[in-house]
């Protein structure tokens, strides 16, 4: 398990300033199979129906719930897409990572 997924979300205070790429990358070697496009950290999973679908999706939610760090989701019968970023620093957050990170030790 990532050491990122044994830490807890942090509040940021105004004037935070995001991650740098270079951080970003580094971070991205910690939970595979996600990607940044620029704006957002993503990873899109598969699954056999909408059940299990739905399952992962309220896992997912129980995580940003513990964490109050909300994703975006795309979800379709049987996939869906995780998209992370911290709006109130308009960029990527150590956060977003923490909570990926988690998501991905529900796997």
């Amino acid at each position: 398990m990532s050491s990122l997924a044994q830490m807890k979300c942090k509040d940021l205070p105004a004037g935070t300033p995001a991650l740098t790429r270079a951080r970003i990358d580094e971070l991205l070697k910690e939970v595979p199979g996600w990607g940044y496009d620029g704006k957002v950290i993503a990873k899109n999973w598969s699954f056999k129906n909408y059940y299990e679908t739905m399952a992962f999706v309220n896992a997912v939610a129980w995580v940003a719930h513990r964490e109050d760090h909300h994703p975006d989701m795309s979800v379709g019968y049987n996939r869906c897409r995780v998209e992370f970023s911290t709006h109130s620093i308009g960029g990527i957050s150590q956060n977003d990572f923490i909570c990926a990170a988690k998501i991905e030790a529900l796997s």
